[in-house]
Order: C-alpha cells, then sequence, then structure tokens
C-alpha cells in the first residue's frame, strides 16, 4: 500500500497501458482519477477500479487541448485538494515516414504526445510544489531514444518527452518534485495490435524479435511507473528507464 491516501492522476487510462497503470495505483490504495477523451472507456475504468475495491473516478478531457489539460487539473484539485503522482501516459501514433503524413497528423502528434505535458505539469506544478513534492512520471518509448524507421512523427514526439522529462527534473529537483520517465519496447496494447494487423505480422512474431522470448505486458510497465513514483526510487529524478526484454529497435 505505497500510495495510500495519495492522489494519483492518470493519462490516456481508458486502455492499454493507462489501464493497467491506473488498476496498479489502485491496488496500492492510490485515490486515483482515470482521465481520456474516451469518455465511455474513462467511466469503464473507473468502475472497474471501484468494483476491485479501488478508490477511482473518472475525468473526461480532451489533452490535446490546453484548455482541457488545464480544467483536468483544475477538477481534481477542486475535488481531491492535492496531485501527489502525475502519470502523463497518453500518446498516439501517427504511421509513417514523412512524405506520407499530413500536417494534422504531425500536429496533432505533438498536441497529444508533448503539448498535452507541458500543460498538464504547467498547472499540476504549483500544488506540488505548495505541499512539498510531488512525482511526475512520463511515458516515452524506446523508439524515443532509437528511432524505428517508418515512425518519424512518434519518434519525434518521444523523443522530446525524453527531453522534457530531464530538464523538468533538473529544474524542480530543488522543490522535491521528482520527474521520471517510462521508455518501454514492444507492449501488448490495442495500439500495438492495429500496427500488427496493418503490417500483416503476428504477435508470435513479435515475440520472436524480443530475446526475453516475449513482448511485454502493460502490467509490467505499471509496476515500473508504480516503482518511480514511490519513496522507494526516492534518489530516481531525470532517468529515463527503459522496459524492452532487452530487444533492440528493429
Amino acid at each position: 500500500m505505497r500510495f495510500q491516501n495519495k492522489v494519483v492522476v492518470v493519462t490516456g487510462a481508458a486502455g492499454g497501458i493507462g489501464t493497467a497503470i491506473a488498476t496498479r495505483f489502485a491496488s496500492e490504495g492510490a485515490r486515483v482519477v482515470v482521465t481520456d477523451v474516451n469518455a465511455e472507456g474513462v467511466e469503464a475504468t473507473a468502475a472497474a477500479l471501484r468494483a476491485s475495491g479501488g478508490r477511482a473516478r473518472g475525468v473526461t478531457g480532451d489533452i490535446s487541448k490546453a484548455k482541457d489539460c488545464k480544467a483536468v487539473v483544475a477538477d481534481v484539485l477542486a475535488e481531491e485538494g492535492r496531485i501527489d503522482v502525475l502519470c502523463n501516459n497518453a500518446g498516439i501514433n501517427r504511421r509513417g515516414p514523412l512524405l506520407s503524413l499530413t500536417a494534422e497528423d504531425w500536429d496533432l502528434s505533438f498536441a497529444v504526445n508533448i503539448d498535452a505535458m507541458f500543460h498538464l505539469c504547467q498547472a499540476a506544478l504549483p500544488g506540488m510544489i505548495a505541499q512539498g513534492g510531488g512525482a511526475i512520471v512520463n511515458t516515452a518509448s524506446q523508439w524515443g531514444l532509437y528511432p524505428a524507421p517508418g515512425h518519424i512523427a512518434y519518434n519525434v514526439t518521444k523523443a522530446a518527452v525524453a527531453s522534457f522529462t530531464q530538464n523538468l527534473a533538473r529544474d524542480y529537483a530543488p522543490q522535491k518534485i521528482r520527474v521520471n520517465a517510462v521508455c518501454p519496447g514492444e507492449i501488448h496494447t490495442p495500439m500495438l495490435e492495429a500496427g500488427v494487423r496493418r503490417s500483416g505480422r503476428t504477435i508470435a512474431d513479435l515475440d520472436k524479435m524480443v530475446p526475453f522470448g516475449r513482448i511485454g505486458k502493460p502490467e509490467e510497465v505499471a509496476a515500473l511507473v508504480a516503482f518511480l513514483a514511490s519513496d522507494e526510487a526516492a534518489f530516481m529524478c531525470g532517468s529515463l528507464v527503459e522496459i524492452t526484454g532487452a530487444q533492440a529497435v528493429a
């Protein structure tokens, strides 16, 4: 129960890694605020957490818009009084090399994957500083560190997430704000399944590419996020932690 009575906000929590993160925090005693643009998914996730004995509620918002980012944080502060952990997990993947992308693909990738972190952190940081500290865990990607071919918008925005994480950590460590990022490789999520179907490959094909013998599970990423947000990682600040099963980028 490392997060007993802590308030944890998880973006992109209506499915995949986000739902796993929210579930992990709820299982450890946190008051979890589930947020996503998918209103039905938000309520389903929050209801499932409550049904399993956790404390959770949903806040629907489109974090590609600055006003929604600010509104989500304002709602949490009004209802919960504080934010102890902010998990910037929401992300999209507009696949393809540069000439296949539209300006909308590029702009939306930045709006969701990195601009939202700017707006959410800018809104949440004053309260964290006032209460004496907090933890921010961002979801970057292995591909933000070592680019995969044919995913320029995703790779560049996730590289920006990595840099944002390290810069924010350096600036606010004196105020006891710990900022770290997880950098997953291939994780079995709906986003990955969509890409697999598009490519004509199978999950079994991906499993063979990983030295560990299989791709990762959302719950394994969630366990790492929870560790980074916990007091057990008290001296970790500005870290980019890969979770890949030893797989190199293909």
